[in-house]
């Protein structure tokens, strides 16, 4: 338990380099909320890790001996969706990275992140909620757009507007996320408490079946792309 009662962010550390775990851990285990409960040098031996201490978060390499950052994120996304896979890279450009993205990671972060900023991004996505990088993220969108469709739904849906399926203020709300505004952000425009806000997203996450904000935001570029004349 942290200070404040509160279960610790249980944490999976994942990269072929041994010094950058250390580095890593002591980054994490000098957060009162969060532990770092096991590490993996390997995709292989991250699924294992995963199978066994079904960790809050875990941060993900993408280039490693074996099976990559890229394949692990999507199979332990998809046999524990409790966790949220955290993709840090070296290069602010990484077309495996964003792959990571894809294939269910909630966030995408360099490595030269500072301490102060990652441990941030582990509370952030074990609430939830999505990072990536505020300097990449216009690249990235970038990068989906012209790569075309990329959630499996708005490629089968050529003829169907899948936000035909919110509501009206549901709309608004998914405006607002794919501005990039936070849900008390959102709740300022729209006149919305923040509890509310956070009910419409949620619904809006489930109708459209997104992970996170991250993913929000690549569909609604993506709409805005088919509806362009």
């Amino acid at each position: 338990m942290s200070a404040t009662g509160l279960p610790r962010i249980r944490v999976l550390l994942v990269d072929d380099q041994e010094f950058v775990r250390m580095g890593t851990a002591l980054v994490l285990d000098s957060a009162d909320d969060m532990e770092v409960v096991g590490e993996a040098a390997s995709g292989e031996e991250a699924i294992r890790r995963s199978r066994e201490l079904k960790p809050d978060v875990a941060l993900m390499d993408v280039r490693m001996p074996g099976m990559g950052g890229i394949e692990a994120t999507r199979i332990i996304t998809a046999m524990h969706a409790a966790t949220r896979v955290l993709v840090l890279t070296t290069f602010d450009i990484d077309e495996y990275a964003f792959g990571g993205l894809e294939a269910g990671a909630s966030a995408f972060l360099l490595k030269s992140t500072p301490p102060d900023r990652l441990r941030e991004a582990v509370r952030t996505v074990h609430s939830g909620e999505a990072v990536v990088e505020p300097r990449i993220t216009r690249q990235l969108i970038d990068h989906y757009a012209s790569r075309g469709s990329l959630r499996e739904q708005a490629r089968a849906t050529e003829k169907n507007d899948p936000l035909d399926q919110l509501s009206p203020r549901e709309r608004d709300v998914f405006a607002c996320i794919t501005a990039g505004l936070s849900n008390s952000e959102i709740g300022e425009a729209l006149h919305l408490s923040t509890a509310t806000v956070k009910t419409h997203v949620n619904r809006i996450f489930a109708k459209l079946h997104l992970r996170d904000r991250v993913h929000a935001v690549i569909l609604g570029y993506e709409l805005r792309g088919r509806r362009a004349p």
